[in-house]
């Protein structure tokens, strides 16, 4: 194996025989050495936007929307007002976490399964500062487990336990995620953040909906875990491939050339159809793969998001 990328917390390819609290603290270096300095200063969330708590009024500009128009400040000065909002101070974040036995599996720097902790604890860092709560659906086979959104580092290594205690398990069945999307849908009774951690390989036509509906009420992101081996097959003779989700094998000649460029075509076919699922749900997209530094990959993606949001905010503000 490799040496993995500069700065990729080491802790990846070991979290099975590694407690939580030392993959918290490990990471928590990690995102607070590198995002930080990347972000200049509090992550704010990843939800843009011009909140909805009522600050400061100023007067009306050709291009305000008019909705904002506050009356009474308007009555007194005799000119129109609008009333500016702010940020919520506290958000309310759920992760979903896929944890099918298809995650079980990596041929790079670590398994799936390891960089669905990374993820769930870079964001749940991000998102649980300045006092927000963050909660978690967790899906494995049928089973479903629901930690309810809390404050605090101790609640979020509740969270990653959950994860990383799950066992390994053959034949329990692929995840089902759209019926984890509509448990978060029921529990998340505020607006706010809904990040979705999975690798998507089920039919997108299960859980497209169901993203969408949550789309229409918070900001969702959904972070794509992939490894390199599902997208190319090296020609190594033939192998025998067993899906650990349900227990089906197959054999398959990798030195067969117009084998490996079907394969291609087809785990190809299958992205851009999780990508356009996504993108149909009007949900963010981060991929992540195990060949690659996670970190940089989403400190690249919050940074991006930083720049579009201000962007907009620009645009509104010179209209």
């Amino acid at each position: 194996m490799s040496n993995p990328p500069a700065g990729l917390s080491t802790t990846l390819g070991l979290v099975g025989d590694r407690p939580a609290e030392e993959i918290l603290r490990r990471l928590t270096l990690d995102v607070s050495r590198r995002l930080d300095g990347m972000l200049h200063g509090d992550f704010m969330g990843l939800v843009p936007g011009q909140g909805t708590e009522p600050g400061e009024t100023r007067s009306y500009e050709p291009g305000d929307d008019v909705r904002r128009i506050d009356w009474n400040v308007t009555a007194r000065m005799q000119s129109p007002h609008i009333r500016q909002t702010i940020a919520e101070r506290e958000m309310e974040a759920w992760m979903v976490i896929d944890r099918s036995p298809r995650l079980d599996f990596g041929t790079a720097l670590c398994e799936k399964r390891d960089l669905v902790v990374a993820a769930a604890a870079g964001v749940g860092l991000l998102s649980a500062r300045g006092g927000n709560r963050v909660g978690a659906v967790v899906a494995r086979g049928t089973e479903l487990s629901t930690i309810p959104p809390r404050q605090g580092r101790k609640h979020l290594l509740g969270i990653l336990d959950r994860v990383i205690r799950s066992p390994r398990e053959d034949g329990v069945g692929p995840s089902d995620l759209g019926e984890a999307l509509r448990r978060t849908g029921t529990m998340a009774h505020r607006r706010g953040l809904v990040v979705v951690i999975s690798d998507f390989l089920g039919d997108p036509s299960t859980w497209r909906t169901d993203l969408g509906i949550l789309g229409l009420r918070h900001a969702v992101l959904c972070v794509e875990i992939i490894d390199p081996r599902e997208l190319e097959l090296p020609p190594v003779g033939v192998l025998h491939f067993t899906d650990p989700a349900t227990g089906a094998t197959r054999e398959v000649n990798t030195n067969d050339a117009a084998m490996r460029g079907r394969y291609a075509a087809a785990a190809a076919a299958q992205r851009a159809g999780i990508a356009e699922a996504i993108r149909s749900a009007s949900a963010d997209h981060l991929t992540l793969r195990t060949d690659s530094d996670w970190l940089m990959d989403l400190a690249r993606h919050v940074s991006q998001r930083r720049r579009r949001a201000a962007l907009a905010a620009a645009g509104r503000t010179t209209r």
